[in-house]
């Protein structure tokens, strides 16, 4: 997601996480209201990519380009057409959720796995498993479509992947008579370091701070490298009440206790790499791939990176996000909608591998999420720079697919976090409040698996 689409991105997750139109134990709303209304014409693709022609939109030039060619390409030689419709709020409000509760929803759309449920357990999510070949379908890397797929049925295409590192700034580190010897290997380490950075002017390291999917998300990894989890192998229990879990949220409290993190960010938010990490206001920055891109525009900032560190005895893991284009099971023309997913993202013809390459190395900073794409970006140098090199064979290789939970277990996580880091609650009752509460949801839930 490229800077400005992911710094959206934030804002939305957070404000749809336990929002009102969040799914329960099943399908309720968007199913009990329908998905799309039936009107004939062109078949509707709402995103937040404002195309070039719509004045005031923040996202690069790049990245309005790949979508206006992508429609362009389909409707020369296809039909029916699609109609790309930018949709203001549909990251920062609840648009996409009060048009499918209307029965208005758009025929084709984005979604992160973070809100995958919300859509799939709705029964508007249309099955392209059919549209996709056995060749393409093994193009994907396995661990960025385990939260796509459903009892082997692809629901949602990929079209990039964006893990977790952290950013450095080199003048912070060299005033502070630090070098790369001196870059964090474990969480100790990294407190440590943090210290030394930290000035009456400047923070040592940032966590996410705002409660919602993203804040999750980017939590989600220092959890998994102490071995625990949200929710159990069988995807029916929780397994939140743990150790792992316990010192993740020690840790990220710790950070804001000590105050080598802070509590607020500058800009949009703490996955804003230009309003925190290259303007000083921290030396230390927990952010994704789309940073590279973003601080291209910034050439005499010289940054560093390294892999998230490991807590005693831990496993390195980090977390790939990414967004992913789904059809309307209800909408005007669910086939053709899928067909056209199938044919942007998943065909293995020339234009299609090229078309993933050229988003992820071109339109933005990303990890192809398909093997010849990212063959094509490699040969063609799109990975050649040492920021790209270091996310694509260093980061990406241990990474997970961001979890695909609903919105309950998202919420319970989210308070955990929340009452450890700024609130100062004790992390080993926290991490049992919120396992009790995940396990009682999750007696009743009917939707996809969790796990």
């Amino acid at each position: 997601m490229g800077n400005s689409s992911q710094l959206s991105r934030r804002s939305f997750l957070t404000r749809t996480a336990g929002a009102g139109l969040a799914l329960g134990a099943g399908p309720t709303l968007l199913t009990a209201c329908g998905g799309s209304s039936s009107s004939s014409g062109p078949l509707t693709f709402w995103n937040f990519y404002a195309p070039a022609k719509v004045a005031g939109g923040s996202v690069p030039a790049s990245q309005s380009k790949w979508f206006d060619d992508l429609i362009a390409t389909w409707n020369k030689s296809h039909k029916p057409q699609i109609k790309l419709q930018y949709i203001a709020d549909y990251l920062n409000g609840s648009k996409l959720q009060t048009a499918f509760a209307a029965g208005k929803g758009p025929d084709i759309f984005l979604i992160s796995p973070g809100d995958f449920l919300r859509y799939y357990n709705g029964g508007v999510l249309e099955d392209l498993t059919p549209h996709v070949t056995k060749e393409a379908q093994q193009d994907f890397f396995p661990n960025v479509m385990k939260t796509r797929t459903v009892d082997g049925k692809i629901h949602a295409l990929p079209m990039e992947v964006e893990p977790m590192a952290f950013f450095y700034s080199v003048k912070a580190f060299e005033g502070a008579g630090l070098s790369e010897a001196d870059v964090p290997k474990t969480w100790d380490d990294l407190l440590n370091v943090a210290h030394k950075l930290r000035t009456k002017k400047r923070f040592g390291v940032t966590f996410e701070t705002t409660p919602g999917y993203y804040q999750d998300f980017t939590w989600y990894p220092f959890m998994w490298e102490g071995g625990a989890d949200v929710v159990g192998p069988d995807g029916k229990t929780s397994a939140f009440d743990a150790k792992g879990t316990v010192d993740a949220l020690r840790l990220w409290q710790e950070s804001i206790k000590s105050g080598v993190a802070p509590r607020k960010f500058l800009g949009t938010g703490g996955n804003d790499i230009l309003a925190n990490l290259a303007t000083g206001y921290t030396a230390i920055q927990n952010c994704g791939i789309w940073s590279i891109s973003a601080l291209k525009s910034k050439p005499r900032f010289e940054y560093g990176m390294f892999k998230l560190p490991t807590p005693p005895g831990g496993r390195y893991t980090t977390v790939l996000g990414g967004w992913a284009f789904v059809a309307n099971a209800k909408g005007k023309d669910p086939e053709a909608a899928a067909k056209f997913c199938a044919w942007a993202l998943g065909s293995m013809s020339d234009d299609s591998v090229r078309r993933v390459a050229d988003w992820c190395v071109k339109a933005k900073s990303d990890i192809a999420p398909r093997k010849s794409s990212t063959d094509l970006a490699t040969k063609e140098g799109g990975y050649s720079s040492a920021p790209m090199k270091f996310f694509k064979d260093e980061v990406f290789p241990a990474g997970r697919g961001e979890p695909r939970y609903p919105p309950q277990v998202v919420k319970a996580v989210q308070q955990a976090i929340q009452s450890c880091q700024l609130s100062g609650a004790d992390p080993a009752a926290q991490a049992r409040q919120a396992g009790e509460s995940i396990d009682s949801y999750l007696k009743s839930y009917k939707g996809a698996s969790l796990a």
